[in-house]
């Protein structure tokens, strides 16, 4: 009878302890909500190597990279701006590297060894700065084939005075995981019609989308002919580009039903009396984009997929001049706005205003499908990162208890947050950058989350527990 009831106490711990993992993913979303941003760090201080106020005990962080070393390492290498980050989510080795490019006039990409332990090693430009004439990279996407691809935040059509910019580009490093120092292969894939590039995401069904980063910039699907493509040549090869018209299109900020005007040809090739062709043969995404009546936003900036309790699949993106993030409905085709600066703030029970929640800028979503904003403010004054509470994962925070929680904030000079990447294979590790300090040191820091004193207990308990029914076997 002893043995039996041992034997339930033993299954009932396991079984508690099964649940809290498979209820929590991650314990980053356990965290009372900031009041108010950080205070400045000064510059230079030793103190920008751990510069984030973050809203647990339970979180830590520590510098993994920073400029400073990279150049003294190899003089030149790093021209910093470090923004979008991003793992080799798939493949061998998987989730061992970071990849991230540097936002300069002599743009370059960035590899973050995770398994390296040293210091001053672990970090290696793999595209040279200036490779291409690459300017001003942003965008940090892991392709399902197995790739990475970048893009250039830079972008201005012809006008009646000036030629078209040269850039717009999208990059692909398709050696991403093997390169040496300055080795990566970067092909241009010119199918993707030249807008100013910064959120990148891919779908289910492999359409990739991407946004043109202006006041008055639309949002955009590139659908392969290969979806299936087990390479970048043949899913570049040919497909065609389309323009989201929300509402009917030929107007700006809107919601409701979303439809897709194609902007180039089932090839990727002019479509005639739609698509602006450019000198080198390229298309001209926004002045395309405006000739078939595209929503306009207001400086859209990064994209994030998620998916509902439903199961329906969306797109989050954040646009940074209205201070909104909008929710995509991608089963439905319908668009709505999922956080702005009506939200409430779970830490007043107030709406959250335009002087806090300001400047939404990169997008994240951890383990546990929790989006993550994150502004483009000052660093020291006002620059921080968002949680969005949907409790019920219904794609609105309108429910009670649901808003906005500021869950981390940035207290070096002259900086910001970019490129917030929660860990695919650790549900309880995330990376950002803090870019363009007044330092010039930028930094890759890692965040980790550790579970609540009463989960240790409980985990504790049941190790006993198997300890205990291990010795009476054994004494047997």
């Amino acid at each position: 009878m002893h043995k039996k009831h041992l034997s339930v106490a033993v299954s009932s711990a396991l079984f508690a302890m099964s649940f809290g993992a498979q209820a929590a993913d991650t314990h980053f979303s356990n965290f009372t909500p900031l009041t108010s941003s950080a205070g400045a760090i000064p510059v230079g201080s030793a103190g920008e190597a751990t510069p984030i106020t973050l809203s647990s005990p339970n979180f830590s962080q520590v510098s993994i990279a920073d400029r400073a070393t990279q150049n003294a390492l190899v003089a030149g290498s790093n021209s910093g701006n470090w923004d979008m980050i991003t793992a080799n989510e798939t493949g061998a080795n998987a989730g061992r590297y970071l990849f991230m490019p540097f936002e300069t006039g002599t743009g370059g990409v960035m590899r973050v060894d995770l398994q390296n332990p040293n210091y001053n090693t672990r970090a290696v430009t793999i595209v040279a700065p200036g490779t291409s004439g690459f300017v001003a990279g942003d965008a940090s996407r892991w392709t399902p084939w197995g790739s990475y691809l970048t893009a250039e935040e830079s972008w201005a059509s012809a006008t009646a005075t000036a030629a078209a910019s040269t850039k717009g580009r999208l990059f692909e490093v398709t050696n991403a995981t093997t390169a040496g120092a300055n080795g990566g292969n970067f092909v241009q894939r010119s199918i993707i019609p030249r807008v100013s590039h910064e959120g990148l995401a891919f779908d289910n069904s492999k359409a990739m989308y991407f946004i043109d980063e202006l006041n008055g910039g639309s949002i955009y699907k590139y659908v392969s002919a290969n979806p299936n493509a087990t390479n970048g040549n043949d899913y570049f090869a040919a497909g065609q580009t389309f323009a989201a018209k929300v509402n009917g299109g030929n107007n700006d900020n809107a919601v409701g039903a979303i439809s897709w005007a194609a902007i180039t040809d089932v090839n990727g090739g002019a479509l005639a009396g739609v698509s602006t062709v450019l000198g080198d043969g390229t298309i001209d995404g926004r002045a395309s984009a405006n000739t078939v009546g595209g929503t306009n936003y207001q400086r859209p900036e990064d994209l994030e997929m998620g998916k509902l309790a439903n199961g329906q699949q969306v797109m989050y993106i954040a646009t940074t001049t209205t201070n909104e993030v909008y929710l995509f409905n991608l089963d439905t085709n319908q668009s709505s706005v999922f956080a702005n600066a009506s939200t409430i703030d779970l830490a007043t029970g107030l709406a959250v205003g335009s002087g806090a929640f300001t400047s939404p800028d990169n997008l994240a979503v951890d383990a546990a499908g929790n989006i993550y904003i994150i502004e483009d403010r000052n660093g020291g004054v006002d620059d921080d990162i968002w949680f969005a509470k949907d409790i019920n994962h219904d794609g609105d925070l309108l429910d009670a208890g649901e808003g906005l929680a500021r869950w981390a904030s940035n207290g070096t000079h002259g900086s910001e947050f970019t490129g917030l990447y929660f860990d695919k294979f650790n549900a309880n590790k995330a990376y950002v950058n803090i870019q363009h300090p007044a330092s010039g040191v930028d930094r890759l820091i890692q965040i980790t989350a550790v579970p609540e004193p009463e989960s240790y207990a409980m985990f504790l308990a049941g190790l006993g527990l198997l300890g205990l029914a291990a010795r009476r076997r054994n004494a047997k």
